[in-house]
């Protein structure tokens, strides 16, 4: 790095820093908020010189990603309290056990919940959660930046609103404003986390690391990241996991909805911060065979979840299209759920992410109308925060969904005032 792009990192690192702050609760933490203050560096130009080791710059990194780590909201953990209590000697632990090549993943716990749906739950401990702060910050731009418009999960501005909207866009836009008949295609594939091969999963993210980082760049930090990465892509989190319940937890959990349920060097923990950024790129391939190779430009993704949007003189071939998409997915170990693959016409409206789009208007679906109306009375007799509701009304704000509130409201005895307002 020359001297520009320093000067540039440390700016962006302060901007991180200062945007990720949370109030220290031990005397250790509280002397390391500023980070540079604390290992004694006053000006510009030492943080420049200092910054110019590798080591340094690497040890920095992983003070972001432990902010980043911190401000995920698990902070009242043992784990969490344990390391940042040495925090400073910790992180250099962990830079250390990078530079030399002998990191390895840490055992974390496993237990089920049942609400709102039954699901395995792995939590890495808090060193492993660093790392993958640090490792997402470090490829997230450069591979975010080269995966399609339409994949919607886990992606800066974008998300679960921006992809019912864009749903909502392509549709208004194949059906000419609903003037006339349209088709959505929607499709999912069955366990998809639980189903994911590890190793082309290594092979994509490894190839997409080599167009990041062009040989002549390559230093020793790539050499971290790319051994870092294999060890999370490659970790069996149910060797050694602490259990959390009873095995009883596990009884009526699908098969492919569990990871202690797959064999050797298949699944990804749905939890992890990498997981989504690597799930994104195992679906890169399928996102633009379906946008490229089989020319739907409608198209979109939420995970697992997509759909395209058809005319109905294309309708007929999309059927068929099916078929070839059964046939990619199988080459990277994934296949379709058949009881979930719909063909609906759009003026019957479309359910996705929650929401059903029906020309300009979405309407909340009955499962999120319910869990809404759960959420309110378990908030009224003081069982929840109200947080809950808000997120609820943040959601309900770019929806129809005035009557369900008031309603809701009226049930637990809240004033609610609505007026209707159509979106177009």
């Amino acid at each position: 790095m020359n001297q520009n792009e320093i000067r540039q990192t440390i700016y962006a690192m302060k901007k991180i820093m200062k945007s990720a702050n949370v109030k220290a609760t031990t005397r250790e933490s509280k002397g390391f908020q500023d980070f540079f203050g604390y290992i004694g560096l006053e000006t510009e130009e030492e943080e420049l010189e200092w910054v110019r080791e590798p080591r340094n710059l690497l040890l920095l990194e992983l003070y972001i990603a432990e902010l980043l780590a911190r401000r995920g909201g698990k902070r009242k953990t043992m784990d969490t309290h344990g390391f940042e209590l040495n925090l400073f000697e910790n992180l250099v632990r962990l830079r250390d056990a990078l530079w030399s090549g002998n990191y390895y993943p840490n055992r974390g716990t496993v237990h089920v919940i049942f609400d709102p749906v039954q699901r395995e739950i792995f939590a890495a401990p808090y060193v492993d959660r660093i790392l993958h702060h640090w490792i997402v910050g470090t490829i997230m731009k450069w591979q975010d930046d080269r995966l399609i418009y339409d994949s919607y999960s886990c992606r800066e501005k974008k998300g679960t609103l921006f992809g019912i909207k864009r749903l909502q866009h392509h549709i208004l836009s194949v059906s000419q404003n609903m003037k006339r008949k349209a088709y959505v295609v929607q499709l999912d594939l069955t366990g998809y986390f639980m189903h994911i091969k590890r190793d082309v999963l290594y092979e994509l993210v490894k190839t997409r690391l080599d167009k990041q980082f062009p040989v002549n760049t390559r230093d020793k930090r790539y050499d971290i990241l790319l051994w870092a990465t294999q060890q999370v892509i490659f970790d069996d989190p149910t060797k050694g996991v602490r259990l959390q319940g009873t095995y009883r937890d596990w009884m009526g959990l699908p098969e492919d909805k569990s990871l202690m349920m797959q064999p050797k060097n298949q699944g990804m923990v749905i939890g992890n911060y990498t997981s989504q950024t690597f799930s994104n790129i195992y679906l890169d391939p399928l996102d633009r065979f379906i946008r490229i190779t089989l020319g739907y430009k409608h198209y979109g993704r939420y995970v697992d979840d997509f759909y395209f949007v058809v005319t109905e003189e294309e309708l007929a071939q999309a059927k068929r299209d099916i078929k070839a998409i059964q046939s990619f997915v199988a080459g990277y170990g994934l296949s379709l759920n058949r009881k979930k693959i719909k063909i609906t016409e759009v003026h019957q409206g479309v359910k996705f992410l929650g929401v059903i789009v029906k020309g300009f208007r979405l309407f909340p679906c009955s499962r999120l109308k319910r869990n809404f109306r759960q959420a309110v009375h378990l908030v009224a007799i003081g069982r929840k925060s109200p947080d809950v509701i808000i997120s609820y009304l943040g959601m309900f704000s770019h929806l129809d969904a005035g009557k369900i509130i008031k309603k809701t409201f009226t049930e637990v005895g809240w004033d609610y005032e609505f007026e209707y307002k159509r979106r177009v």
